[in-house]
């Protein structure tokens, strides 16, 4: 057949679905393996900002309760039976530390408040570990993805141009789908990695601005139990 008969073939449709069983087995693999990835990143940012919302929403409830006016220790009772997460997780740790020094009579107040920090220093890290997990995995796909599906294009190029050198036609109707599939590669690797980079950014920024209301409520309450260590141990000492 000569390339004026080859020009006048009706070109083949080209489809996804024709992308991607016209690859090549590599080609597939990686195809599939950015899918799943795609589909495992988008569970984590659901899940992420579904955790988040939950945060905030339970930070605020809490707020509101802690700055009410009523007794710490009835806020304490009423919370403590139940998971917590947020500042109500350091406001029940940090409250549990000073009932263990209180309530022991032969307890000294020397070293409590640095006590107290460091719960509460430990408690504002295992409530960021809970947020920041699985970021690393979106970070990675970010980063990565690209990358992989270049990989499959660059391999489905290669076979592309040997099957041109095969047939030893250079038609561009016999090109053309060869170039597609092993491009198609390297447009699913962009599929998952920009949303990964996007809910990246939007969920670190998140995670920080919680962090930082978490060290901001570490603080104040820190420096309530502070006034009421120093009032404890001057009113003992009085006696």
């Amino acid at each position: 057949m000569n390339p004026a008969d080859v020009a006048a073939l009706p070109a083949p449709e080209i489809t996804i679905w024709t992308m991607f069983w016209g690859a090549h087995l590599v080609v597939k693999a990686v195809m599939i393996g950015l899918l799943l990835a795609s589909v495992w990143c988008w569970a984590i940012i659901i899940d992420k900002l579904l955790l988040l919302r939950r945060t905030r929403r339970a930070m605020d409830r809490f707020d509101e309760a802690f700055w009410s006016g009523n007794s710490l220790d009835d806020l304490y009772n009423k919370i403590s039976e139940r998971p917590t997460n947020g500042a109500a997780s350091l406001f029940v740790a940090a409250m549990r530390e000073w009932k263990r020094s209180v309530q022991n009579p032969h307890a000294s107040f020397m070293g409590l408040q640095s006590r107290i920090d460091k719960v509460l220093d430990v408690s504002i890290g295992r409530e960021v570990e809970k947020l920041e997990s699985s970021l690393l995995v979106l970070a990675t796909v970010a980063s990565a993805s690209p990358f992989v599906g270049l990989f499959g294009t660059v391999w489905g190029i290669m076979t592309a141009f040997r099957s041109i050198a095969a047939s030893k036609n250079t038609s561009l109707a016999v090109v053309a789908p060869g170039i597609a599939e092993a491009l198609f590669a390297t447009a699913i690797g962009l599929f998952a990695a920009i949303p990964a980079l996007i809910a990246y950014n939007k969920l670190q920024s998140d995670v920080s601005k919680t962090q930082g209301r978490l060290e901001t409520f570490a603080d104040e309450f820190s420096a309530i139990l502070s006034r009421q260590i120093d009032h404890t141990a001057g009113r003992d000492r009085a006696a």
